[in-house]
């Protein structure tokens, strides 16, 4: 996908094997992450191999002292949010280079100020059975992730030698 392609902010999270899981899918798919403080666990070495966070060194991830200033470090960045009971089906939207996804805590979400300032066609959801709740977060980051990289003809990624012909 080449060096970020996208970018993945996890707001506040807080079950250490979900985030490890979002990093193993950013150094596979070339993304950037973005962790919002505070953080439920500690990303000293020791919790990080514990956690199966051991795939950090293989991808950028940058740890943000509030929303503001990671918004503020992305610059430009079309940002969308993926929460649930979001008006718009992640699978509708036309994702480009640059832009930034953003999830939520597994237990709260994301706060219902920073969805309010976000215009609605940039809220989106991803569609599930009625009477379900949510999606386990890094399930939900790799769908959306790889729809993404997808609409984008999965730049820059490796392809299998039985899928050239060869």
């Amino acid at each position: 996908m080449g060096a970020g392609m996208f970018h993945i902010i996890l707001h506040e999270p807080e079950i250490p094997p979900n985030t490890g899981n979002v990093i193993r899918l950013c150094a596979n798919t070339g993304a950037r992450l973005h962790l919002v403080k505070p953080l439920g666990f500690a990303l000293d070495a020791k919790h990080l191999r514990r956690a199966g966070l051991d795939y950090r060194e293989l991808t950028e991830v940058e740890i943000h002292a509030d929303f503001a200033a990671c918004r503020a470090r992305l610059g430009a960045a079309r940002l969308f949010a993926v929460e649930s009971g979001s008006p718009m089906r992640y699978c509708d939207v036309r994702f480009q280079p640059g832009d930034a996804l953003l999830f939520g805590s597994e237990t709260r979400g994301l706060p219902r100020a920073l969805l309010d300032g976000l215009p609605v066609r940039q809220r989106l959801a991803l569609p599930m059975v009625a009477g379900n709740r949510s999606l386990n977060l890094s399930n939900a980051v790799a769908a959306v992730t790889y729809e993404a990289w997808r609409q984008n003809g999965f730049a820059a990624a490796a392809i299998p030698r039985e899928l050239h012909g060869s």
